[in-house]
């Protein structure tokens, strides 16, 4: 009698231990970049609908993102500042794309349409040094001849780390010589000028309360809050408005096997209807799971999210990613095994 007891509760004790196993993997963890956040909120609710599995995933900025995943406190981390290669090896991780979008100025003017603004990089980076601080400045009004344009400009940007800003702040360093001496490119930058707001909602909160303020957001937010977005001239001199085409336009001669851990940046690409400030949103794991369940179901989230979840991308104003770019995407996740050196995926 005794025996069969002890069986059972053995039995039971191996159950619960399965089950908890399984829990564990029933609720993927990550964080990071607020510029894909609501897209992957869209594959979350239908990865979980079509799998059960959840995905949980906390908007707190790329820097925040990096952190996390550096202290092994989630299963991923999100990023749009592509990691270099010697700090991948340094953190042991690996680096994919998973989307593509932009990041676009936004405007609180009275009696200004969305996209009738015309600005240059070279006079975005002036307002944002604090060089040019009235809508009817000189440089503002020789762009836009007709345009009722007058007040002070109120400068909006992050106020935490963000790969948002550091896709502005890339594209200006390469329009503005000024710009790069002065403030450079970053996550997280000494502003010259402006109110801080705290994420992509944040900016866009304040924009939509200041007359006369001009901020950047990434377009999904911009769309979401009925922020007015202005068209900005191109590499080739054209002046174009953000969406999904020409984000697409931006990106398409990525060569992602020229960078290693596919850390390109498309800001300031070359192409007629391409957008200046265009970027990735970059997956951070590790290499070695300590976790591999966990790292397996991490995969199997993005495997369906790149299959299945790109037709979402459009809707959203992202751009989806080719098919040879998943296939190299698939090629990296090789890399990613438990302690014995077997790939998770």
């Amino acid at each position: 009698m005794n025996a069969v007891k002890n069986s059972l509760a053995t039995l039971a004790t191996v159950l619960m231990a399965g089950m908890a196993v399984s829990a564990s993997a029933q609720t993927i963890t990550g964080a990071g970049a607020t510029f894909p956040f609501p897209l992957y909120s869209k594959w979350a609710d239908e990865y979980k609908k079509s799998t059960g599995v959840s995905m949980n995933y906390q908007s707190i900025g790329s820097g925040g993102g990096i952190k996390q995943i550096q202290a092994k406190t989630v299963d991923f981390g999100a990023t749009d500042m592509p990691l270099k290669a010697e700090d991948l090896a340094k953190d042991g991780l690996v680096q994919f794309p998973a989307i593509i979008g932009g990041v676009v100025p936004v405007t609180n003017l009275d009696a200004v349409k969305p996209g009738e603004l015309k600005l240059t990089g070279t006079v975005l980076a002036d307002i944002f040094l604090g060089k040019v601080k009235s809508w009817n400045d000189k440089a503002i009004t020789d762009l836009n001849p007709g345009l009722k344009l007058d007040g002070p400009i109120t400068v909006v940007r992050r106020s935490d780390g963000s790969g948002t800003t550091f896709l502005f702040t890339d594209y200006l360093s390469k329009i503005s010589p000024e710009w790069k001496s002065k403030v450079g490119s970053g996550t997280a930058v000494s502003w010259p000028e402006g109110v801080g707001g705290k994420g992509n909602e944040g900016v866009a909160q304040y924009v939509q309360r200041i007359k006369g303020s001009i901020g950047y957001v990434e377009y999904a937010y911009a769309k979401k809050n009925k922020l007015d977005h202005i068209a900005m001239r191109n590499k080739d001199g054209q002046f174009v408005q953000p969406d999904d085409s020409s984000f697409a336009a931006a990106s398409a001669g990525a060569d992602w096997k020229s960078v290693p851990g596919m850390g390109l940046i498309l800001t300031d690409q070359a192409g007629a209807k391409s957008w200046p400030m265009t970027g990735a949103s970059f997956i951070l794991m590790h290499t070695k799971q300590d976790k591999p369940e966990n790292g397996k179901q991490t995969l199997r989230f993005f495997e369906w999210a790149l299959k299945n979840g790109q037709k979402f991308a459009a809707d959203l104003d992202y751009v989806a990613l080719p098919p040879a770019t998943v296939a190299l995407i698939q090629a990296e996740w090789k890399k990613i095994t438990d302690a014995s050196g077997k790939a998770v995926f």
